[in-house]
């Protein structure tokens, strides 16, 4: 099924079923009023949204209404945990190989993980709102998940039976503050301010063999100004998939219904041509794209986003409908 959250005037929003193909949803009033109270109570209410999901897609649902992504907060609006990883390897080679840092070899066995703000997400079309451009500001197009409770000790198998749904991000990072921060030792704060996130949420049924082995093997595309930049791969290339990334966060603590997981910059490797390397997929945020330069170059030339600047995230099935809905943001100065 799928799932979103309605902007009402409130914090929290108000949980609504959308159909399949995006065109229609209808109020879970009477069964759930909030996301995060169907997640507390998953196995009573999740079936009853089943219900109402089947019969909104079978065109019975009388007060069904035309979905909007207008009007959509996050899916979960605000958050118990936001925890991002850098699942993808290559994302992190490519990062450390532009300022000729070596990777540890712990980063190929122990997933990189923060801690983010979880009390403040941005909705699908809302938009980023930055003090300054000079921040270095750029996007970064995720896929997340959001888990049910998950025992401390957990092993990777059984932190994946807590996923409830997935959905994409925008994990928006002002790259300029990021080397003082991290020089300090203790993480980013101020380089990573409200993270949006996609429309709709989906249960892992709904993408069928895409789902496989914690990993979502679809294409990722941005488009950043109108012109297309990545068509990345989430799948082949995830070095921790989603179980083990919340396995590693419940290794000293349980995890909570409510829980949002990020895999980090989806990233392909690059290929040999004509004795360069090319990266025929493209990038999911500014800085590869930057690496990359300053690896070939000896210098970036890509700038990062300035005021006015668009991004879109989405993800289109087979049938080359949208999954998820697009998060379609402008970047903007404070009024």
């Amino acid at each position: 099924m799928k799932l979103a959250t309605y902007k009402d005037g409130s914090r929290d929003g108000q949980l609504v079923v959308v159909s399949r193909d995006l065109s229609s949803a209808h109020y879970a009033t009477g069964i759930a009023g909030k996301l995060q109270q169907a997640l507390d109570d998953w196995g009573f209410i999740a079936p009853q949204l089943q219900d109402l999901y089947e019969a909104l897609n079978q065109g019975k649902s009388r007060h069904a209404f035309p979905f909007d992504p207008q009007r959509c907060m996050a899916p979960l609006p605000r958050a118990y945990q936001w925890a991002d990883g850098s699942a993808y390897i290559n994302h992190v080679e490519l990062v450390r190989a532009a300022r000729k840092a070596e990777v540890p070899e712990t980063f190929y066995s122990d997933p990189l993980m923060y801690q983010g703000g979880s009390d403040d997400f941005l909705g699908p079309c809302d938009d980023v709102v930055v003090p300054n451009e000079a921040f270095g500001i750029d996007f970064e197009a995720e896929v997340a998940v959001i888990t049910g409770d998950v025992k401390m000790g957990s092993t990777p198998e059984q932190a994946l039976e807590g996923v409830r749904l997935l959905m994409l991000a925008n994990d928006v990072s002002l790259r300029n503050l990021i080397p003082s921060e991290l020089a300090k030792g203790f993480g980013f704060f101020q380089s990573k301010p409200a993270t949006a996130f996609s429309p709709v949420a989906v249960t892992p049924d709904e993408v069928g063999d895409a789902w496989q082995g914690g990993r979502l093997h679809m294409t990722v595309q941005s488009t950043w100004n109108g012109r297309r930049v990545g068509m990345c791969e989430a799948g082949p290339e995830m070095t921790f998939s989603f179980g083990q990334l919340i396995a590693h966060i419940c290794k000293t603590r349980n995890v909570r219904a409510g829980s949002i997981v990020g895999s980090g910059t989806v990233s392909n490797k690059g290929v040999e041509k004509d004795g360069r390397m090319d990266w025929p997929k493209g990038y999911s945020c500014i800085a590869e794209k930057r690496a990359i330069e300053t690896i070939q170059d000896g210098k970036p030339s890509t700038e990062f986003m300035k005021f006015g600047d668009t991004i879109r995230i989405e993800v289109k099935g087979r049938d080359g409908q949208t999954v998820f809905g697009a998060i379609e943001q402008t970047i903007a100065a404070p009024v």
